[in-house]
């Protein structure tokens, strides 16, 4: 094998030489290609033949892999893997889906599978990981895995050198966490559930039968269940037998949902309110009302437009130009928080929000945003800082900590927000994470650190 890749090499580099091209540091040694070749299959062992005949993105990663091109083999790894993500969605529940996965404002520009180009990588991992196709510990392997492939292969300019068992230990990661990775049981019976709702009628005693599932449930499942629940609701495409199934679903999986949760709801009839989606709006009252709920109602628009205020900085601290777009967003954020206490159904986002945009990126701060930010975490409410500690050390914020700047602002953020830990369980988590010796983007897979959150986030 070494003889015939170290031939083709010597071709493929004479070419580059002729066209006066740099044939130099260009090409991956030889022995690192034939250590990623010789272990492959092995990386591969759960992937089912039938499985291999249709992953062309795999064959594309072996034959870069082979040309000495493994940054642009990590681009090709990538690709299957979000490939099949894809259509795992789209065969489980594309709406579902679609209603976990995005903002408000953008779900309405999704309708069918072709949309799915749509959500963004980020956007898809994290909703995945929500709906049950991944695991939270797959999500912090898979966010390892775009982080190197946003950093360190082909997608993008850069100097980063891959090692051949991290390559082979990345593909392994995707094969078990995504494309071989079965369907929970608990992902089966929510699927079955919501064939029913659209396919057939539901009766009262078939409606109480679920109940079960509703209670083993955890409350992050409860409410997963429960978005999609209101988007099947509120789409016009729904019919009213459909409407009919969810009102009585809807009472038996109520009680397992946040304060927060519930007001979010409201908080979505405020915005179809505000954006002249008025058959939506009744909708969504509609849905409250079907559990009493009528007191989630916001009384303005308040907590709508500081919704959709960070759903724009979210939006701008992800994107281009980020340290020019981000700071008028944050100003009018803090405008709109001003000195009065968050609106419980966008309390919880608001501080997870924060906190996003507060950490900063690898590749810097937005300082003309910075100071609002902590003003903004210096105001908050001992609850509010609840919610923001427990985004700090969730599976989400993880892959922030691969880069030093989030770290140190991860350090900024505990000193904000220390004495604001009035409970128990609070200064409990906190005391762990000061005492918290590994890597900071390995805090949400501790096992001690995830009791804590736990016995926290019950207390929300």
């Amino acid at each position: 094998m070494t003889t015939t890749i170290t031939q083709f090499e010597n071709a493929l580099l004479a070419q580059a030489e002729i066209m006066g091209l740099p044939s130099s540091g260009v090409l991956v040694e030889v022995h690192q290609r034939v250590q990623v070749l010789s272990n492959m299959d092995g990386a591969m062992a759960g992937l089912p033949r039938e499985k291999r005949a249709t992953s062309m993105y795999l064959s594309k990663f072996m034959l870069a892999v082979s040309a000495g091109l493994f940054d642009a083999a990590l681009n090709y790894l990538w690709d299957e893997t979000i490939g099949e993500l894809r259509k795992r969605i789209i065969d489980y529940d594309l709406d579902y889906f679609f209603d976990n996965a995005v903002s408000a404002d953008k779900r309405k520009e999704l309708k069918g599978p072709d949309d799915l180009l749509k959500v963004t990588d980020d956007e898809l991992v994290r909703a995945a990981q929500k709906v049950g196709f991944i695991s939270p510990l797959g999500q912090q392997q898979l966010d390892l895995v775009r982080h190197m492939r946003n950093h360190a292969s082909a997608a993008h300019p850069n100097q980063h050198e891959l090692q051949p068992y991290s390559l082979l230990g990345y593909m392994e990661t995707c094969i078990k966490e995504v494309i071989t990775l079965p369907q929970s049981p608990t992902m089966v019976q929510t699927g079955r559930l919501l064939a029913n709702v659209k396919t057939a009628i539901v009766t009262k005693e078939e409606a109480a039968g679920f109940a079960t599932l509703f209670a083993g449930l955890r409350r992050d499942q409860s409410e997963t269940l429960a978005n999609g629940l209101f988007g099947i609701y509120v789409s016009l495409d729904s019919a009213p037998v459909i409407r009919d199934n969810v009102r009585l679903l809807l009472p038996h999986l109520w009680p397992n949902l946040s304060e927060d949760m519930k007001f979010a709801f409201g908080t979505r009839f405020a915005r179809f309110k505000a954006s002249l989606d008025i058959a939506q709006a009744d909708l969504a009252k509609e849905f409250l009302q079907s559990v009493d709920g009528s007191s989630y109602l916001p009384e303005d628009v308040r907590a709508a437009e500081i919704d959709v205020l960070l759903d724009r900085l979210h939006g701008a601290h992800l994107g281009m130009n980020n340290f020019y777009n981000e700071p008028p967003i944050a100003k009018e954020l803090a405008t709109y928080i001003g000195s009065l206490p968050v609106p419980p159904g966008v309390r919880a986002k608001y501080a997870s929000g924060l906190v996003d945009s507060f950490l900063a990126r690898s590749s810097g701060i937005a300082f003309a945003a910075d100071g609002l930010y902590e003003q903004m975490l210096l105001s908050m409410t001992p609850a509010e800082a609840n919610l923001a500690l427990l985004y700090a050390t969730g599976a989400d914020a993880s892959s922030k900590y691969l880069g030093e700047i989030p770290r140190k602002q991860l350090d900024r953020l505990i000193a904000i927000l220390t004495p604001k830990l009035v409970s128990r369980p609070a200064q409990d988590l906190m005391a762990h994470v000061n005492a918290f010796t590994g890597p900071r983007q390995s805090m949400a897979i501790d096992s001690k650190m995830a009791h804590l959150r736990n016995k926290l986030a019950v207390t929300l």
